[in-house]
């Protein structure tokens, strides 16, 4: 305690600093407040311009796959050994089914060609006949039981 004013050497030095000590639960909130705007504030530009570049990567990564070569192929969907076939000029339906390794069997119930979103009913009595139907890359076979 100081003898002349009353006070202690604490409180006048922290007087003699010119700030305002806050007391104890609002000076711990205001110290997080402060590092919240320092450190993580993030302006709308800023985070625009971040959205900005993550989509511009997006559209690089797509056109990089789009412009690798891709294999020429049918796939298939139901009971086969291989869903993939490697599509060659002259593949036929009734080829790339016994490239697929057809597994039943029983013969199929349904067979449908799938080409650019269009669905090709295929009657697989007319199939077993002899009238093949030719395929082309990018075809999707459907067989149902």
């Amino acid at each position: 305690m100081n003898n002349e004013t009353g006070t202690s050497n604490i409180e006048g030095r922290i007087s003699n600093r010119r700030y305002l000590p806050l007391p104890g639960a609002v000076g711990v909130l205001f110290s997080f407040i402060l590092a919240f705007v320092i450190s993580g504030c993030v302006t709308k530009s800023k985070a625009r311009a971040e959205a900005q570049a993550a989509f511009l990567a997006g559209q690089q990564q797509a056109m990089m796959r789009m412009s690798q070569p891709r294999q020429a192929v049918v796939t298939f969907i139901g009971p086969v050994r291989n869903p993939t076939v490697p599509w060659a000029d002259g593949l036929t339906l009734a080829k790339a089914i016994l490239a697929a390794g057809y597994e039943p069997a029983t013969d199929p119930r349904q067979i449908m060609i799938v080409r650019n979103g269009q669905a090709i009913p295929i009657d697989p009595k007319t199939l077993l006949g002899g009238e093949d139907t030719p395929l082309v890359a990018g075809d999707l076979v459907q067989i149902g039981q």
